[in-house]
């Protein structure tokens, strides 16, 4: 298949932060590890890599603006780009030997996420999608799925863990979804919810407090195979508040109309 040169550039990106990731991961147990917060890791595969992506990235475009998790905002002469990036989402999952981790990278074109590439290196899956062009799971085109019973569907969401989010909130959200969906998965990865979704393999997905790299690829491959995303409100912006619905246009309203009044 042939892609656009931006998305050439950022597919090559990842794949070579890919191996480097895929390399650590089968060499787990001597990885240091250092405590970034609660439950919260960071590794030096996580830092390799992200400074792998940087090199890669501002070499292919010199002068777009760079959003890291690790490295924070790099500004570039070039204002009206900014890749924003998650070198390893899914780290404590990485760190556990789950391989439900992901390489996450966004383009944004003043304000607007133009293209996004999201690369599992565990299992070889790579997830494009670019404005107006359509979203792609290794050359296949994707469609949200297309229930439109929400006791037929699977959603996933995230879960609060230890020094981090609203426990008793979450509590009040799973028992409000559970007895109305065939199934409530919580994978631990932000980035492959979203492009699970997109793919068709989930139905919905709902987390709050998320960062804008955990979302930013996972928005453009949601809305380019034909599904609806936003914040827990339903019409404001995910990167602007930290919390994302998503499904198709019928699970992402019913989604809405559950939880939104549950964070009042």
């Amino acid at each position: 298949m042939l892609y656009s040169a931006v998305i050439n550039v950022m597919v090559k990106a990842a794949r070579r932060a890919g191996r480097s990731l895929k390399r650590d991961l089968g060499e787990i147990e001597h990885l240091q590890v250092s405590m970034k917060g609660p439950a919260n890791f960071v590794s030096l595969a996580d830092k390799r890599a992200e400074e792998m992506l940087y090199q890669d990235l501002a070499k292919a475009r010199p002068g777009y603006g760079f959003i890291g998790e690790e490295g924070g905002n790099r500004e570039g002469a070039d204002k009206s780009h900014t890749w924003i990036v998650d070198p390893l989402d899914g780290t404590t999952n990485f760190l556990h030997g789950i391989p439900q981790f992901a390489i996450s990278i966004g383009l944004q074109r003043e304000g607007t996420i133009i293209a996004g590439v999201i690369y599992n290196p565990a299992n070889d899956d790579l997830y494009i999608a670019e404005r107006g062009k359509g979203a792609f799971l290794n050359d296949q085109r994707l469609r949200v799925a297309g229930r439109r019973k929400l006791e037929e569907c699977v959603v996933a969401c995230g879960l609060p863990h230890i020094g981090r989010g609203d426990h008793e909130l979450s509590g009040r959200e799973m028992a409000a979804i559970q007895n109305k969906v065939a199934g409530l998965r919580r994978f631990g990865a932000a980035s492959l919810d979203l492009a699970f979704v997109a793919a068709g393999r989930l139905d919905g997905y709902w987390e709050r407090n998320l960062q804008p790299w955990d979302i930013a690829a996972g928005q453009v491959l949601v809305r380019e195979a034909g599904g609806i995303i936003s914040g827990i409100e339903g019409s404001d912006d995910p990167l602007t508040t930290g919390h994302v619905i998503c499904g198709n246009e019928f699970v992402h309203a019913e989604l809405v109309k559950i939880l939104k009044p549950l964070g009042k």
